[in-house]
């Protein structure tokens, strides 16, 4: 039946398109009274066909759902993007968002807030520049709070083949309505252990890049079991701050 449906649409499209191109031939020699009523029937066609491209246009510019394209530095053996940032959550937001709230599989919201009035949302991206085609957007109204962040669960690939001589580097795209500091915090549980990594994000360049660098940490190859990333923000009342993307990817130093 689709088969057929398929075919009858193709041979009414095909006769559309005749039948415009042979009024288009004989427009210049057309009686005015029968070219006036094909200028009506034209222009109502035209409004649909230029509703449509609009909204075809304007959907395809959009980063595709489910994409997990970014660029990658030379030498990476894994790569990254949370499925946040990548495909619509079935519940894409909460707002009063009490402490060890999750958002998705992945991301789980942390505070010591007695009355939260903190909302988080799952946003498409719309930009030009956007590779992501989600992000994450959290408003904070009064924050009587000491502390505020979001962590990332990471999955077993961060952690499988794991070494000393890796580089784990984070890129992410951030926007703010005022400023303030964020802090990015990786953690990487060995044993009885977690080995912490903090660095600042740089918020004022566009693309934000932070390295960790494990060569220098404590870390016993062996034992690695799980790794999960913070994502902490300081003095944040009465802001907005919208996540555009967040990957991660590692590779080995060359000079280790």
């Amino acid at each position: 039946m689709q088969v057929r449906s398929a075919l009858v649409d193709w041979i009414v499209q095909r006769r559309g398109v005749r039948r415009w191109t042979k009024a288009a031939r004989r427009a210049p020699d057309m009686p005015l009274r029968e070219l006036r009523h094909e200028r009506s029937n034209a222009r109502k066609l035209l409004y649909s066909l230029n509703e449509m491209l609009a909204v075809a246009e304007n959907r395809l510019a959009l980063p595709m759902i489910g994409s997990h394209a970014f660029p990658k530095p030379h030498g990476t053996d894994w790569a990254w993007r949370p499925s946040l940032w990548c495909l619509p959550l079935p519940n894409p937001g909460m707002s009063s968002a009490m402490s060890k709230s999750k958002l998705g599989d992945e991301l789980i919201l942390f505070h010591d807030c007695a009355h939260s009035e903190l909302t988080l949302r799952q946003i498409r991206n719309q930009r030009e520049a956007d590779l992501a085609p989600y992000g994450l957007r959290m408003d904070v109204f009064n924050f009587d709070g000491s502390f505020l962040s979001v962590v990332l669960d990471l999955p077993h690939g961060a952690v499988d083949g794991l070494k000393k001589n890796h580089l784990v580097r984070l890129n992410t795209i951030v926007e703010m309505e005022k400023p303030l500091e964020i802090f990015a915090r990786l953690n990487i549980k060995h044993g009885p252990n977690t080995e912490q990594i903090v660095r600042e994000l740089p918020l004022h360049e566009d693309d934000i890049v932070v390295e960790f660098d494990l060569a220098y940490s404590n870390l016993n190859e062996k034992r690695i079991e799980r790794a999960w990333l913070d994502l902490i923000f300081e003095n944040p009342q009465m802001s907005q701050v919208t996540l555009r993307d967040v990957t991660l990817s590692r590779r080995q130093r060359a000079d280790f």
